[in-house]
This record gives C-alpha cells, structure tokens and sequence, in this order.
C-alpha cells in the first residue's frame, strides 16, 4: 500500500497510533494535564482576512505541550520500570514535562540538556525535582549521552518523540481542537521531532480527513521539511535559533514513514526575524508571551502564502521563553516596525548644534532615549563631529519624515 506522496506504508517497523489510543491517554492524564482554551484572535483574523483561532497550549502547565506525552508514557511503565527511574534529553520543554509528571508520580528522573540551553528551561526542570546534567551543544548531543546514561544506570529512556505513548499524549491536543471548532479546515503546527504534529494530525484526519494540517520548521533547522520534499535532510553547520524547541539537526526517518508522509499536507519553514515578528504580534495584540518555537505557526502564518480554509488554528505550542532573550526580541520587533531607530547625523563641532538637532526631533514627536558623539571617526572633516541619537518612533514612514527635516534643515544624515 502506499500513500498519496508515494511512499510504502507497509513497513513494519513504523509506529502506530490510533485515535482509541490518544483517547485512552486522554483518560489517563485528565486531572493532571489543562485542558487549554482554544481563542479567536481579531487582530489576526483582520489581517488574514479570515476567521484565525490559538490553541493557547503555551498555558499548558509546564508552559507547554510536552507533559501530556511525558505523563502518557511514565503513567503507562510498569512498577517495576518506575523503581529504576527515568532519563530523557531536551533543550527545555520535553525536560520541564518528564520531570513534572515524574515527580507527581513518585519517579526519580535525571535530564541531559545541551549546555547553551535557556537558564528559565534549566532552572524549571530542577524546581519540578530532576537531575539536571548538562551535555553538548544541540539536543542531539544531550540524547546520546542520555543513551550512555541508560545503559550505565538501568534508567528507562524516554524519548521525545519517537514513542507511540509520548504521540498519542501530544495527539489529546487534537481531539480538543476538533471538539472546540468541529469545523476547522487548517491546523498549524510547529515540527521539531515530528511527535506533536503526528499526534495532532492522527487525531484530527480520524475525525475528518479533509483538514489540512501544515507542519512548520525553523529555516535553520529545515531537515524534515528537505524529507518531506525528497530532499538531503543533511544540515552540516551547527544550528543556532531562536526556536531551539525544534532545533532538530537530524529528522527522524522513523517519525517521517510513520505519520508525517501520510497525515502531513505540507511543511514550510521560517526564518529567526519571522520567528521574532510573530512573538512581537502575540504579545502586542494577544498579550501572549511565546517562545521561538511556540510562535513558528503563527510566523508561518503570517510570512507564507498558504492554502487556508476559512477557519484556522495556530498552536501555540511553548511559552517558556528566556527574559534576556525576549527583551532582545522585543527590541528588534520595535526596530522591524520602526518603532525604535538609530539616526546619525554629522555636523559642525560647535555649540548649539547638538540642541539645533534635538529641537527638530522633538518638533518631530520623536523621543530621543540616547545621545553619542564620534570626533574621531574617519572620513569626517576638521571641526565636524558624527552624533549618534537612538529614538523612539511611530513607524517607518515617521523615520524618513525625521531624514527628510533634517535634511531640510541642511545637517547631513548618515
């Protein structure tokens, strides 16, 4: 048998879930695991031009989707397997979820985190009672010495994704969807492993094969979206991305047979800045804080022409999100939108030129939040000097009516 895309489903060796399965872990994690809300957004339905809802699962407990895999699968070990504890690798959220449902279910568990992991990510998974050990740059680095550790220790391995439990725990979001908006015709969802987007997909085409489901990857971490495209998934160059949730350096084969070719409709992928601009959006208009991953869908969304139906769902799937790094996003956001902007101008080095220029910005409405002088910089002139103003600013169009006055005014801008 094979699948519309061409590729043999028969193999033996492919996982599989069903949807009496991500029904029977919905059963054994209610109580512990949120139902989260599901919410139209006005200011994205305007700008898409139609009806655009969040699955808000960035208020998941944990701050995102992985416990309801996590729970599943440690629920589902024998008593036996719980007395050895358990051991998974992750950059955060898949951590922050086996070390909550661990904890709550009396396990000891030990997480292996690459050592650039985000500090709000680390420091979580140790207030939720884990044993944090830091190893290699990227995930895939943190799993192979978790592997190590397994076979050292007798610890039960969890795996983010590449466990039929831990699918059909990430599949529960699906169910809640379909009955939130039992119309929906497109679903977004971010990839990084491939467990949340096959759990999601299984769930949602056993209840109507007619929704689309669009997988999203990070551009710098783009492996499945190459499989998808039967193209060489290799990625030679260290990954760095602010979406390190789906920071994946090798696609599954596995997750890619099982459920990804025959569930997935199509996958795009988006850029750090695309990334950037949708965190800014949420928290501007949703007052929603969302990490790199969490907010791919909605950059997806927003930054690619997509085949859309007339209702759409964007999971938000992660809100767990450094305060350094925010506060750098939210800085670039201000930037991309011309809300923030650095303004050099050079002129005369005498008195009463600095206030000639701050007037203008201030007749201007601009506000000026720092001020730099440069007399040593080459190229200028004797007696001239290149002032540095960093403002803020309405938009765009308002920074060039700042250029145009000032050069109105004759002081040269830089």
């Amino acid at each position: 048998m094979w699948n519309r895309r061409g590729y043999n489903l028969n193999d033996s060796k492919k996982l599989r879930v069903t949807r009496a399965d991500i029904e029977e872990a919905r059963r054994k994690i209610a109580g512990v695991v949120r139902r989260t809300g599901l919410e139209i957004s006005r200011e994205a339905s305007k700008k898409m031009d139609r009806q655009i809802y969040f699955k808000m699962e960035h208020t998941q407990i944990t701050g995102s989707f992985k416990l309801r895999g996590a729970l599943n699968k440690i629920q589902s070990l024998s008593e036996e397997d719980k007395k050895r504890g358990v051991i998974a690798s992750s950059a955060g959220n898949h951590a922050q979820g086996v070390a909550y449902s661990a904890t709550n279910l009396g396990v000891k568990s030990t997480i292996v985190m690459p050592v650039n992991a985000p500090l709000i990510k680390t420091e979580a998974t140790r207030s939720y009672g884990a044993e944090v050990i830091h190893h290699g740059e990227i995930v895939d680095d943190a799993t192979d010495r978790a592997r190590q550790l397994e076979m050292e220790h007798g610890f039960v391995f969890i795996h983010p994704y590449q466990d039929e439990l831990i699918i059909a725990g990430q599949g529960t979001i699906g169910l809640e969807i379909f009955e939130d908006l039992p119309d929906v015709d497109t679903v977004i969802v971010p990839i990084g492993g491939g467990g949340l987007i096959s759990g999601v997909a299984v769930a949602l085409k056993s209840l109507n094969p007619k929704i689309r489901v669009i997988g999203v990857v990070s551009d710098k971490a783009d492996g499945m979206a190459k499989l998808y495209s039967r193209k060489d998934p290799y990625i030679g160059l260290p990954i760095s991305t602010i979406a390190d949730g789906i920071a994946i350096k090798k696609p599954s084969q596995l997750m890619f047979d099982s459920f990804i070719s025959q569930y997935v409709d199509e996958i795009v992928s988006v850029s750090d800045d695309e990334i950037a601009d949708a965190i800014v959006f949420a928290l501007e208009k949703k007052k929603a804080v969302l990490e790199g991953a969490g907010a791919a869908g909605l950059a997806a969304l927003f930054s690619r022409t997509l085949q859309l139906g007339n209702k759409v769902c964007v999971l938000l799937c992660g809100g767990n999100i450094d305060l350094n790094t925010i506060s750098q996003i939210i800085q670039m956001g201000q930037i991309h939108r011309g809300r923030l902007c650095e303004l050099s101008v050079i002129v005369a080095d005498v008195p009463g030129n600095l206030s000639v220029v701050v007037k203008i910005l201030a007749e201007m409405k601009a506000n000026v939040l720092e001020v730099h002088h440069n007399r040593i910089l080459q190229g200028l002139h004797l007696r001239e000097t290149k002032i540095d103003f960093v403002v803020e600013t309405k938009s765009l169009r308002h920074i060039e009516e700042i250029k145009a006055r000032l050069i109105q005014q004759g002081i040269r801008t830089v």
